[in-house]
């Protein structure tokens, strides 16, 4: 029998089909790499065909701008949006609209175009999630910036354009209708039960243990109970942490591991999937919320969204989380 599940934290509602359901092995496909025979701007020695760099990890004799590097952090050439200018709204009647001002920046994670994320050594991860630190605390001194995403599209199905392993930060003036969500459904949990809904979850999932992808010193990696797509995974610190920006530098060692590991196992377990990863933290307008709790979500690139659920906003997932966490857990 199918069955609707209810997200507790936003209150979305999926369908778990369980008779559309297929063993794990049936959900393995084609790798997603195509090879690009042409010119790779992030490559070490390509250094002038980018924008100069805002920051890099580099040997003590390279220089800016230069080979020597190990991750690079650069403006986007084609940014989404512009870094210059102030923010400046404008009312028409019912239309609503603000100059396009924010940050858009790359994370280039290694020279080698042919390592990918999965290969890295967790020193070299640690390395890559505190260069994500230093960039959301510097634009959180900017005052026209008020939420930061940080997002990796790994593979051409998930939206990237280059194969070169990267990330990619957003910053906007504007929080996020999708984050105002998340922050209300928080809120409406803490004001119930005087506690976070994400600490529950993880108390809960860690007793049953069903949808527990990976679990190291910090974090806990799960299936989500109302999982929207096939293999979607959640990485969560297991202690209360409203900011990805405000932890010690063991979390953020203990989260490379973690991290390398669930990619891995999603890696060897589909096939190496294209996927989407998106860190979510607490907005800086929000920056004292108590009730927030930072978190990744993977999305494994092997369903697509159709009619019914871009209609009703409900999704269809033809693999209960329970068996996906036992898939991954496997593999």
């Amino acid at each position: 029998m199918p069955e609707f599940r209810k997200d507790p934290i936003v209150g979305h509602w999926v369908i778990i089909s369980k008779e559309r359901s297929q063993r794990g092995s049936d959900w393995i496909i084609k790798p997603h790499y195509e090879k690009i025979n042409g010119f790779c701007p992030f490559c070490e020695g390509n250094e002038d065909k980018t924008p100069p760099e805002i920051y890099a990890l580099r040997s003590n004799d390279s220089k800016k701008d230069g080979p020597g590097w190990k991750i690079r952090i650069v403006p986007n050439k084609y940014p989404a949006l512009l870094h210059t200018g102030k923010v400046s709204p404008e009312h028409n009647g019912i239309f609503h609209k603000l100059n396009g001002i924010g940050a858009h920046e790359v994370f280039v994670e290694t020279p080698d175009h042919a390592a990918k994320f999965t290969d890295f050594p967790p020193r070299h991860i640690f390395d890559i999630l505190k260069a994500f630190q230093y960039r959301i605390l510097h634009l959180k001194q900017d005052r026209r910036l008020k939420y930061v995403i940080i997002f990796k599209n790994e593979g051409f199905a998930a939206g990237a354009s280059l194969e070169h392993s990267h990330s990619q930060l957003i910053g906007t003036p504007i929080v996020p209708k999708a984050i105002k969500e998340k922050l209300e459904g928080f809120r409406k949990y803490f004001s119930r039960h005087k506690t976070c809904v994400f600490c529950d979850l993880i108390k809960r999932e860690r007793l049953e243990k069903t949808r527990v992808v990976f679990e190291s010193k910090h974090f806990t990696a799960l299936a989500p109970f109302a999982s929207r797509f096939p293999f979607e995974s959640w990485i969560l610190p297991i202690n209360h942490i409203a900011n990805y920006e405000n932890m010690e530098d063991d979390y953020y060692f203990d989260l490379a591991i973690n991290l390398k590991d669930v990619l891995k196992k999603i890696k060897m377990g589909l096939n190496d999937p294209a996927y989407n990863l998106i860190l979510h933290s607490c907005p800086f307008t929000h920056s004292k919320n108590i009730d927030f709790h930072w978190h990744i979500e993977i999305i494994p690139k092997i369903s697509s969204t159709a009619g019914f659920e871009w209609g009703s906003g409900i999704h269809i997932n033809p693999v209960p989380p329970e068996a996906a966490a036992e898939w991954l857990r496997e593999n």
